[in-house]
């Protein structure tokens, strides 16, 4: 009996539950369903990260994945109609908009195809770990000592001889792809499942072991770069944390939080999915603003705050950004411009190569102090001190923001203090952050 395995976020072969139950079942049909309504708002480098891991994929089923784009309800059920298939086969999604497309697929199949759901992109699935009451947890760190009591299935290997059903892609798409694959940036990380355990294996000989301590330098950048990897499920957070297992370091028992992390947005998300986009803890009567253009300049990293700006180029340029300026520039947004959350989150989203709906969205909210845990909203981040703290060489300044490269060390991060710090045309600071925090504070006091 043939089945579909349409894979989402989930673009590898071993480790796969679904894609194994879907071999147990005979002949595969594997598919991805490039929708629209994710493609069209996706910057460049997102796209051309997508394009380069299906193509990985592609070539890890002989040539035979099956690529079309449109409405996966229309898609799906077409194509097991043409192939015959008995059954469609799918990670479990848990994000919002994935359990209505989901639901809907579901709906329109065929009479006699059914739709089974193994396993989902997460070490624990949401809605799994639950506090002695029954209820979710609402807080990080008791759901991380839960997460871990719970823990994890061992992964599994690639199913062996699978045979995989011939079926044509849509044309179309091919060179929609190859577009994107031409604009990609020179940055990207190589695709696929090897060159994501390569780097992994890098990460764990020269990196893990510090990671507590080194991994909120950006200049140096000693992360484990494996977040846009996670993202379409090219690794699976259960192999990770299966070769961290043994470790017993402090810096690998805080990558493996990092992770616990990522499952405790998507729980947080799945029992709350309006706060996707909405505050999870609004302050009621908060006030924000709408500057347009110095909004403007925070998208085009020209603000005037070198960290700020070297963060946001680094967005533009390579579809990433380190995580420490990925809350210097978040913070700067929400509290020095006063703009609401998810006008940053969006635009993260429609660049970040790891853009993921729960953590991306989850994380803004930590920092406008209006989402989980003990970030107040009165926390504000100065982007001086904080540059010149995690950034102290001046080194990750000097990468992305040229005019300031003739500055050294710590100069670069303070260019007003310096004669020739305007040499070369870098811009004026657009706002005062002393000023602009004594605002945030009044407005948090008048809305609380």
């Amino acid at each position: 009996m043939t089945s579909i395995m349409w894979f989402r976020r989930d673009l590898r072969l071993r480790d796969h539950p679904a894609l194994r139950a879907a071999h147990a079942e005979g002949p595969v049909l594997a598919l991805f369903v490039l929708d629209p309504a994710l493609w069209r708002g996706a910057g460049h480098a997102r796209r051309a990260w997508l394009a380069a891991s299906l193509r990985a994929l592609d070539e890890s089923t002989g040539g035979r994945l099956c690529i079309r784009m449109g409405r996966p309800e229309s898609l799906v059920p077409t194509l097991a109609r043409e192939v015959g298939a008995t059954q469609v086969h799918v990670s479990r999604d848990y994000a919002p908009y994935g359990v209505r497309r989901d639901r809907a697929v579901v709906e329109a199949l065929p009479d006699g195809v059914e739709g089974v759901a193994t396993g989902s992109p997460y070490a624990v699935d949401p809605g799994t770990v639950r506090n002695g009451s029954g209820d979710p947890y609402k807080v990080f760190t008791p759901f991380s000592r839960a997460w871990r009591d719970h823990g994890w299935d061992d992964p599994q290997p690639a199913p062996r001889g699978i045979e995989w059903v011939a079926h044509d892609s849509d044309k179309r798409v091919a060179a929609m792809l190859d577009k994107a694959l031409e604009e990609a940036p020179e940055t990207m990380p190589t695709p696929g499942e090897d060159a994501a355990w390569r780097r992994f294996q890098a990460f764990l000989d020269d990196d893990v072991a510090d990671y507590d301590e080194a991994r909120d330098d950006p200049g140096a950048d000693r992360t484990s770069r494996l977040s846009p990897y996670l993202k379409y499920g090219v690794v699976h957070p259960r192999q990770l944390l299966a070769e961290t297992a043994g470790r017993r370091s402090t810096g690998a028992t805080t990558y493996e939080t990092e992770l616990a992390w990522r499952d405790f947005y998507a729980d947080v998300l799945h029992h709350k999915p309006a706060s996707a986009w909405e505050d999870l803890n609004p302050v009621k009567g908060l006030r924000y603003d709408d500057p347009e253009d110095a909004i403007e300049a925070w998208k085009q990293g020209r603000t005037g705050f070198p960290v700020v700006d070297a963060g946001m180029r680094q967005l533009l340029h390579e579809g990433w950004m380190h995580n420490r300026v990925r809350m210097i520039t978040a913070s700067f947004l929400t509290k020095d411009l006063h703009v609401w959350w998810p006008v940053g989150a969006r635009h993260f989203l429609d660049h970040l190569v790891d853009g993921d709906l729960a953590s991306n969205n989850h994380g803004w909210q930590w920092v406008a102090g209006t989402g989980t845990d003990a970030s107040p909203y009165f926390r504000v981040f100065n982007p001086i001190t904080q540059g010149t703290k995690f950034d102290p060489s001046g080194d990750y300044v000097r990468r992305w923001v040229p005019e300031l490269r003739h500055l050294e060390g710590k100069a670069a991060h303070q260019p007003w203090d310096h004669d020739d710090g305007y040499d070369h045309d870098y811009p004026r600071r657009i706002v005062d952050h002393a000023e602009e925090r004594k605002r945030a504070l009044e407005r948090y006091e008048r809305g609380r």
